[in-house]
């Protein structure tokens, strides 16, 4: 299913923001020059269609796609714009960093760009932890939107 989120009322970001910063972890947008290394720790880490849309989000002006890093190392990224205008996705974080706040702190930081650029909503396509997005952003399911913008995916 997909869910809307409200850009205009998300909560306040700091918190996650400084997480990362305490655990020495850098979050920022990526640069074009890394493309090669983000595309291929997505396809490594999750999958060749989300390699794909990270391969996107590279092509935006200014690039769509967020990474986390540690110690040169991406832990995690986050992508906005990529299959869809207005959606949020795909996003992964490595195992190891999961519960470190890694993936709240990537949500916020494609969130607040889609608002930048006047966004009033967002969709996250094709959601698989909506109890994370509903606490997080105060995402709530849209209803009838299953399989969504990925029907008849090859």
């Amino acid at each position: 299913m997909d869910m809307l989120v409200k850009l205009y009322a998300l909560p306040d970001s700091r918190p996650a923001y400084d997480r990362l910063r305490n655990a020495g972890i850098v979050m920022r947008r990526a640069l074009a020059p890394e493309k090669h290394k983000v595309t291929g720790w997505v396809r490594q880490n999750f999958s060749d269609a989300w390699a794909s849309e990270a391969d996107v989000a590279f092509g935006r002006q200014p690039v769509s796609c967020f990474i986390a890093v540690r110690d040169k190392n991406i832990i995690g990224f986050a992508c906005h714009d990529a299959t869809c205008p207005n959606f949020f996705g795909p996003t992964g974080v490595d195992p190891k960093a999961r519960q470190g706040g890694v993936g709240k702190a990537l949500l916020f930081a494609c969130l607040e760009d889609m608002r930048q650029q006047g966004f009033g909503y967002a969709i996250i396509g094709g959601v698989g932890p909506a109890e994370f997005y509903s606490k997080a952003v105060g995402a709530v399911a849209i209803e009838g939107s299953e399989p969504g913008i990925y029907r008849g995916l090859l």
